[in-house]
């Protein structure tokens, strides 16, 4: 035995030329044209492209109150008229009865901050604690007798 009657056991198979002028014309197995042909190409993730496309809050701008006091309860808004129908004259208004008179709701868990509007006629004196009160609802209730406390 000598080496030029040595053979390999296995087949000396190679992958065809592809992409240069050969058997495969055009666009040479890979489709279409543009980015996704090219040697090499990366198409960026949809996940990025849906996070680019989010609204973004940005600063303290028109956002402030949402992105920096988060934990601040809204006021509960009350009309006069609302409390000339539920209380009677000489009674306290204040965001412990509005609860249990179920004009206002908890909000997160806890007694609402309340403010009174002066939408709606007044004629009992009725004594507000803890309670803030716009211009209009402050003259109707000393109008009607009745006295605000901080």
């Amino acid at each position: 035995m000598q080496l030029n009657s040595l053979s390999p056991r296995t087949k000396d198979k190679k992958n065809p030329p592809v992409g240069r002028g050969g058997r495969r014309g055009k666009t040479s197995g890979r489709g279409a044209k543009g980015q996704s042909s090219r040697a090499g190409h990366k198409i960026r993730p949809e996940m990025r492209d849906i996070i680019k496309k989010l609204p973004k809050l940005r600063g303290y701008g028109k956002n402030r109150a949402r992105t920096v006091k988060t934990n601040r309860i809204p006021a509960s808004a009350i009309n006069l008229s609302l409390l000339e129908k539920a209380y009677t004259a000489g009674e306290m208004v204040s965001p412990a009865s509005l609860l249990a008179k179920g004009l206002v709701r908890r909000t997160k868990g806890r007694a609402p901050v309340v403010k009174i509007l002066g939408a709606g006629p007044l004629t009992k004196a009725l004594v507000f604690k803890g309670c803030s009160l716009s211009a209009a609802a402050r003259t109707a209730v000393t109008a009607a007798g009745g006295t605000c406390h901080a």
